[in-house]
């Protein structure tokens, strides 16, 4: 029987709600307001939410966020409002909510929307949590993709991807609702007792963080996990920094490993080939921090936002996570500017004197975008040794609008160097 939360401070409202969908055949259970939703999430995942806008502790778009932050939006949220608004609605849905109901909500209207949103549960693969967090851009959306694929054809999974680079997120997102997640830390336990991973698994997950790291028996142990995971209805996902065809070229792979994993390869691109994510995910990633840490939030200035898109990230989405969490244990209020940035990656301070980046309020907004495009690239070919097609890649434009925006801004290399600029486009 499919369970259905109510969460609504009025009574009358609660109780009518019940009524209509225990006579519908759904089991209901009930709270008052926020601090009670939480609490009945903590002790069931239930299959659907219908959640309350105003309520007087914690607002219902709040919990939303909250929820969506932890990773915690396994089910379908519809939103409840008696003073809604198209604003309301949008952000609630942007957030993760599947629909939006405003009261007095009619009989009908109530079961058809409760009635899809069941029907999108059917219909989704059974994941924990959404990938939100590794960016939102088309590297992201092929890799939801093939995700998807994987789970519907039942394959153990592998995962090519650098250490932070999101691996964690995936193996969560794969993981079913409700179901049992084992991290596999101890690779001796896969050539000593490979079945009870899989008995501590059944109908969920287990992960072995670092194929490359395994001995030849360990190996052995995984691929006997790999070939028993149906009699446990067990999801397998196995991670590597490095390719299966070159582990099997430097011996390091069993062939036997080599042909369970082949068919279903994932590669996770680096945070730095996919610059388009990282304005949004950096900002999403420091009001995560804000809201883990209950602290007031803040947001980057656009001349931050492109400090960190010019950034390479070598520690990848971890390395991003842990300069937020350092970010908002700063003491200010308002926004965080790019000498703040700069200096929590480590980037020498007269980098940013370079760029002569400010607000500059008192321009014109044209101008002033101007002005802001000229410093951010100006600083970018520095930082490329004036390499055009290296700058292209980094600022997300092709090398003929990057030849456009140099000359249209003014922007000449200095000295020397100016030549080397010339010749490289030349040879390009």
């Amino acid at each position: 029987m499919s369970e259905i939360l109510v969460v609504d401070d009025e009574p009358g409202i609660r109780e009518l709600m019940r009524e209509i969908l225990e006579e519908e055949g759904f089991e209901v259970r009930m709270a008052e307001n926020g601090s009670a939703a939480r609490a009945a999430l903590d002790a069931k995942i239930p299959d659907l939410v219908l959640l309350d806008i105003w309520m007087p502790d914690v607002d219902g778009v709040t919990l939303l966020k909250e929820w969506k932050t932890q990773g915690r939006l396994t089910m379908p949220v519809v939103m409840m409002s008696g003073h809604g608004t198209v604003h309301t609605a949008v952000e609630a849905t942007r957030l993760g909510a599947f629909d939006y109901l405003e009261k007095p909500v009619s009989y009908k209207h109530l079961l058809e929307t409760v009635k899809k949103a069941m029907d999108s549960r059917r219909a989704r693969p059974t994941t924990s949590g959404n990938l939100d967090m590794l960016g939102a851009g088309e590297a992201t959306r092929r890799l939801t993709q093939r995700l998807n694929l994987a789970i519907s054809a039942g394959l153990p999974l592998m995962l090519q991807t650098l250490p932070g680079a999101g691996e964690e997120i995936i193996v969560h997102y794969l993981t079913p609702p409700d179901a049992a997640f084992v991290r596999v830390d101890s690779p001796t336990l896969l050539a000593d007792r490979p079945a009870d991973l899989l008995a501590q698994a059944k109908g969920g997950l287990v992960f072995v963080p670092d194929l490359s790291a395994l001995s030849t028996m360990q190996q052995k142990g995984l691929a006997l996990l790999i070939a028993r995971r149906g009699e446990f209805s067990a999801r397998v996902v196995v991670a590597c920094p490095q390719p299966l065809s070159q582990l099997l070229a430097q011996s390091r792979l069993t062939q036997e490993l080599h042909d369970q994993l082949i068919h279903a390869v994932v590669e996770l691109p680096a945070l730095s080939s996919r610059r388009e994510d990282i304005p949004a995910l950096a900002a999403r990633v420091l009001e995560d921090a804000f809201v883990r840490l209950l602290l007031p939030p803040r947001r980057f200035s656009d001349a931050a936002l492109a400090v960190l898109s010019a950034y390479d990230w070598p520690g990848n989405l971890a390395e991003m996570e842990a300069m937020a969490g350092r970010i908002a244990l700063e003491p200010g209020e308002g926004v965080i500017e790019a000498h703040c940035v700069e200096s929590m990656l480590g980037i020498k301070a007269d980098a940013a004197d370079q760029t002569g980046i400010d607000l500059m309020l008192h321009l014109p907004l044209k101008d002033a975008r101007d002005a802001f495009e000229k410093a951010y690239l100006e600083a970018l070919l520095g930082q490329c040794n004036w390499a055009m097609s290296k700058t292209a890649e980094r600022a997300g434009l092709d090398r003929t609008n990057l030849y456009r925006k140099v000359k249209q801004l003014g922007i000449e290399a200095p000295g020397r160097e100016k030549d080397h600029q010339e010749k490289d486009g030349a040879g390009e």
